[in-house]
C-alpha cells in the first residue's frame, strides 16, 4: 500500500510528529511505500534545522531527515504555513523541501491512503 502523510502540528508540542514518524517506519518495515510526507499548520515547524533538543531528548527534525535519506521520501513543507512561522529554504533540515498545497493535492490522488496526524 501506498501512503501519503499529513501532519499539522510541531515536534514538541504535540504527539502527533512522533507518532506520523513511527507509522512511517512501521509501514515501511511491512513492505508499504510513503509517497510523501506533507507538514502543514504548525506541522512545518518539524523541518527547520534550527531546532536544537537537549542532548537526552530525541531530535525528530533528524529522525525526519534520516528517514527521508534512507528511504527516498518526499519530505514537503507548505510555503505559506512556513513563512508565516519564518521558515525558510535557508533554514531547513537536510531532505526537507517547500513546496505548494498542489503537493498535498497530488498526494491524495497519488497514496491509496491519506494518513492525517495533528488537528
Amino acid at each position: 500500500m501506498k501512503f501519503g502523510i499529513l501532519i499539522n502540528e510541531g515536534p514538541y508540542q504535540h504527539q502527533a510528529a512522533d507518532s506520523a514518524y513511527l507509522f512511517c517506519k512501521a509501514a515501511l518495515e511491512k513492505g508499504h511505500e510513503i509517497h510523501r510526507v506533507f507538514f502543514y499548520h504548525d506541522g512545518v515547524n518539524n523541518a527547520t534545522r534550527l531546532t536544537e533538543p537537549p542532548l537526552d531528548d530525541r531530535n525528530i527534525v533528524k529522525r525526519w531527515s534520516k528517514l527521508a535519506d534512507e528511504h527516498k521520501i518526499d519530505l514537503v513543507v507548505c510555503v505559506a504555513a512556513a513563512l508565516r512561522r519564518g521558515i525558510q529554504e535557508e533554514n531547513l533540515a537536510l531532505g526537507f523541501r517547500i513546496s505548494g498545497l498542489g503537493q498535498l493535492v497530488e498526494t491524495g490522488i497519488e497514496a491509496d491512503r491519506t494518513v492525517t496526524f495533528g488537528d
